[in-house]
């Protein structure tokens, strides 16, 4: 089979080392050629081309959920094909990994490797639905470029979250649970809407839900890791139907405090709930509308701000590896 590896060199949990013994045990099994992501998007440009050259049945992303992201992007630059388009597989190698767990993959890196190459011999795989923004038609971000995410986006206050962590690695800080935590409490503090919502979700053929301090669109449950704890945002959000959404109309201390206690302590079964909690599930389209602009983000990669959001949850959308 030939395969491309992409791999991104600055993955948290990977050292070089590791990486040249991932890439050598997957060309015993593999006719493998090997690329290193170089800039941001770069993982996208290569699997664009392994796509374009018709001769590549597997990407291998090897990385984070941001590497991820940018193959899937790659893979789905002409819309999704699931039987003509390369197989996807993952090693996870980012401090999270939230869609490679959510597949059921081991979170080691080794592990993760051996798995696949079991899951290749056996000829495993699963063919998953994916979530795809864009900018809404008759607004001003209707020029924004349509992308694909494959676990999670979030329009507002997560978002603002994702957008300090950012700041903070730019700054040399490690990627981890406790900078999470950190930019969570400075966000809240500093989120000017908390408790007067702007956003409002419209669906064809529903009246809109109006005053949402923030939303949560997920197209798979967990909704992310906190260390080896799964944080479920959305419980019933599965990988085999459209996309889900949480929102929050009222964020002051007291709500704020009894949702995230909800959150810490989900279950497969139950998620945030109450009366100032929104949730929509098996959701084909709908858009998200800000009276002022918001911050935006998804699989964790903060892309600036919004005032619109158009969502679609395309089912089958890629094949991958399990």
């Amino acid at each position: 089979m030939r395969a491309l590896l992409v791999v991104n060199p600055s993955a948290t949990t990977t050292s070089a080392r590791t990486r040249d013994v991932l890439a050598h045990a997957l060309a015993s099994d593999l006719k493998l050629e090997v690329a290193t992501t170089e800039y941001r998007g770069h993982a996208r440009d290569l699997a664009r081309a392994a796509v374009e050259s018709g001769n590549t049945e597997l990407v291998v992303a090897l990385g984070g959920d941001g590497t991820v992201n940018e193959v899937v992007n790659g893979l789905l630059h002409a819309g999704p094909a699931p039987e003509q388009l390369p197989r996807l597989a993952v090693v996870p190698g980012g401090s999270t990994n939230v869609f490679a767990r959510a597949l059921g993959l081991p979170n080691d890196v080794v592990e993760a490797t051996g798995a696949l190459l079991d899951a290749l011999r056996e000829g495993r795989e699963r063919t998953v639905g994916l979530g795809l923004a864009a900018g809404t038609p008759g607004t001003e971000d209707e020029g924004v470029p349509e992308r694909w995410f494959t676990f999670c986006a979030g329009f507002g206050f997560d978002a603002g979250v994702v957008g300090r962590v950012e700041q903070q690695r730019e700054r040399g800080k490690r990627s981890t649970h406790s900078l999470y935590v950190r930019q969570v409490a400075r966000q809240f503090f500093g989120e000017h809407h908390r408790r007067h919502g702007t956003i409002t979700l419209e669906r064809p053929g529903e009246e809109p839900l109006r005053n949402l301090v923030m939303s949560i669109i997920c197209n798979t449950a967990p909704w992310t890791y906190l260390g080896n704890r799964p944080v479920y945002a959305l419980p019933d959000a599965s990988f085999d139907t459209a996309l889900d959404v949480l929102g929050f109309t009222k964020l002051s201390t007291l709500t704020a405090g009894r949702h995230g206690t909800q959150l810490l302590t989900s279950t497969p079964e139950r998620g945030p709930r109450g009366k100032h909690a929104v949730s929509l599930h098996d959701q084909d389209s709908f858009t998200l509308h800000s009276q002022v602009p918001l911050p935006f983000q998804m699989d964790g990669d903060h892309l600036g701000l919004r005032t619109s959001v158009t969502f679609t949850g395309v089912r089958r959308a890629l094949r991958v590896i399990v």
